[in-house]
């Protein structure tokens, strides 16, 4: 059965700055001067003001901001027992990079549900979100790359083949949950997939011990595991890459050419979030392996500075990616989320909101009134 889907034409990828008493709350919880009960209903206002935000602006897709997450990659740390701890290392590149731990912690032990991975974001979405939500997850290959530590994990998951199944298992079962509930949009962020376009990076990362060459498969086979549950379903099926972003940070040099043609052919999504706010995320010429009816978010608006892009360079790069995708399969975004882990970016929430309203007075001039 063939279910027609929004364009959303104006997107964001998920995560939004927290408000600083969010941010002081959780402190307070982590030192525990404060309840599990105190630290949710301080996270229940802010969503409800950041839904208000979101609504203001006019982007029409809505999320709770990632938060009740310490960052985007650490719901399963929350919902599973099995975290130990202890952090595996990246090398960040830009300002204050450098070997930084990853936000997940390691997995130490056999992991075991404590409850669903996404249920208390999807339920009070599902009764306060002005319209449309998205539920976005981290990708399986992710904690298989930075939650897998030698020596720590190996004694419960002796591969990471076998961390891979298991978390295959889990997050497929959270889809197919969350398809049943009737969630708009369920979006898988896979910033693993560029490991592999940079050269020095691929490095590091077979260094650590994993198998780089047949890393971009394994991944593409993972996400579509995972989103398998949504095909089919009304449920838009989502899939996010960017090159790392944390505190204005990054990990990865390089354009979509080398992933491209498996990218776009082999992974079952309906949409493709792509980072493409600077040089470091090439040009548009990998889009042209994109099938007819898949959807292009180009992220062209940069989370990780507070410098408002310009709407005419903006309007010029929807024209020149709209060489390779029609326009009428293109939409917009930033190119990450604002706060990937809950410090954020270096930029104000006058800053983010301005970036949002840009995203949609560009979105309205390209497309018109917004589905």
């Amino acid at each position: 059965m063939q279910h027609t889907k929004p364009p959303f034409r104006a997107d964001h990828i998920g995560s939004l700055l927290r408000p600083p008493q969010l941010l002081a709350s959780r402190a307070q919880y982590a030192e525990g001067r404060i309840s599990g009960e105190d630290l949710c209903r301080v996270e229940d206002q802010a969503i409800l003001e950041v839904l208000a935000l979101q609504r203001q602006t006019g982007i029409n897709i809505y999320t709770d901001g990632e938060y009740r997450r310490h960052s985007w990659l650490t719901a399963l740390n929350d919902a599973l027992d099995g975290f130990v701890p202890e952090h595996v290392l990246l090398p960040w590149r830009g300002p204050g990079g450098g070997m930084t731990r990853v936000s997940s912690q390691v997995v130490g032990g056999k992991l075991r549900q404590k409850r669903r991975l996404h249920s208390p974001e999807s339920a009070f979405l599902k009764e306060h979100a002005p319209g449309p939500f998205k539920i976005t997850l981290a990708s399986v290959m992710m904690y298989v790359g930075s939650a897998y530590k030698p020596g720590v994990t190996d004694k419960s998951y002796p591969t990471r083949a076998e961390l891979r199944a298991e978390l295959i298992d889990l997050v497929r079962n959270e889809v197919r949950l969350l398809v049943e509930e009737g969630v708009s949009y369920i979006q898988i962020d896979d910033p693993s997939l560029t490991f592999y376009v940079d050269e020095q990076v691929r490095e590091f990362m077979r260094a650590q011990g994993l198998d780089m060459d047949h890393w971009v498969d394994e991944a593409i086979a993972a996400d579509n595991a995972c989103l398998e549950p949504a095909a089919n379903s009304p449920s838009i099926r989502a899939l996010h890459l960017c090159r790392g972003n944390s505190q204005g940070r990054w990990l990865v040099n390089g354009g979509y050419e080398p992933i491209a043609e498996r990218l776009f052919n082999l992974l079952q999504a309906d949409r493709f979030l792509l980072e493409y706010d600077s040089e470091r995320a090439g040009g548009f010429e990998p889009l042209r392996f994109v099938p007819k009816g898949k959807t292009v978010v180009l992220g062209l608006v940069s989370t990780k500075s507070k410098e408002l892009e310009s709407q005419d360079d903006l309007l010029r790069r929807i024209e020149e990616a709209s060489q390779y995708v029609p326009v009428e399969h293109l939409a917009i975004s930033p190119q990450c989320g604002f706060a990937t882990v809950s410090v954020g970016n270096p930029l104000t929430h006058d800053d983010q909101q301005r970036k949002l309203q840009l995203v949609v007075d560009t979105a309205e001039k390209v497309w018109g009134r917004l589905l």
